[in-house]
């Protein structure tokens, strides 16, 4: 994108991005508390006068942040763990454009690859330690069933191999988004994915950064994203129909 297409996408902000910003207002003024059911598409759309396309295509970004949850069948709720996210909503509103699933997905996917083969070649023997108490803690989570357990340690795992990555700018990015990186593995192991599953789609990254080898780890990280964007494609997909 040229710098003229840059100022224009500034002047002129995406719809989705001015209603979420509208109703990011509501949010973060106490008009709407945890729990309380959204209007519906059609009286959004009425409200900020656009077509219930584009107030789906708003509603799975917010979803995806974690600020609200969409039930199939009965509604739209704002979310009960605002509280971890609505700092960041100001960072995040280029997240709430159009095609912003898709544009998020890409940047996290990446960014995970580049930083697991970085990992794997300038990990340190305290790297490891710290990598292998985060993945006992999955298998705890998994074998328990425990989804909440689960999340936040699949987030730490993450968020160890960036710092295992040596490299600060790129760890920095990933951990300014700790709580959608556990919104995220909250959402793909909903659409039916067990934990064990997850499990073992980061056990080959974890094997490979412990061996050194950039190579399998960017290999084995690659497998993982495609997969967990998929089903969480799939699950976004299905609750906002």
């Amino acid at each position: 994108m040229n710098s003229l297409n840059i100022e224009a996408t500034r002047r002129t902000p995406a719809p989705s991005v001015e209603m979420a910003r509208q109703l990011l207002s509501h949010l973060i003024a106490g008009q709407l508390t945890a729990g309380q059911r959204l209007p519906g598409e059609r009286q959004l759309a009425e409200d900020l006068g656009v077509g219930r396309s584009t107030i789906r295509e708003m509603l799975k970004s917010l979803a995806l942040l974690g600020l609200v949850d969409v039930r199939q069948g009965d509604g739209t709720y704002l979310s009960a763990t605002t509280s971890d996210v609505l700092p960041q909503v100001v960072e995040w509103s280029l997240l709430l454009a159009d095609r912003s699933l898709r544009s998020l997905t890409e940047a996290r996917q990446h960014l995970e690859i580049i930083l697991a083969g970085l990992a794997a070649e300038h990990r340190s023997a305290d790297d490891l330690l710290a990598l292998s108490a985060v993945f006992e803690r999955m298998e705890r989570a998994a074998n328990a069933d425990d989804h909440a357990s689960y999340a936040v340690a699949d987030a730490d795992f993450h968020l160890g191999i960036a710092n295992a990555s040596g490299n600060e700018v790129l760890a920095g990015v990933l951990g300014s988004i700790r709580s959608l990186l556990r919104t995220w593995t909250e959402r793909v192991t909903a659409s039916g994915v067990t934990l064990p599953e997850s499990l073992e789609l980061h056990r080959p990254i974890f094997d490979a950064i412990g061996d050194g080898d950039s190579a399998a780890a960017t290999r084995a990280m690659f497998v993982h994203m495609e997969q967990a964007i998929a089903h969480l494609t799939e699950t976004l997909d299905g609750a906002a129909r």
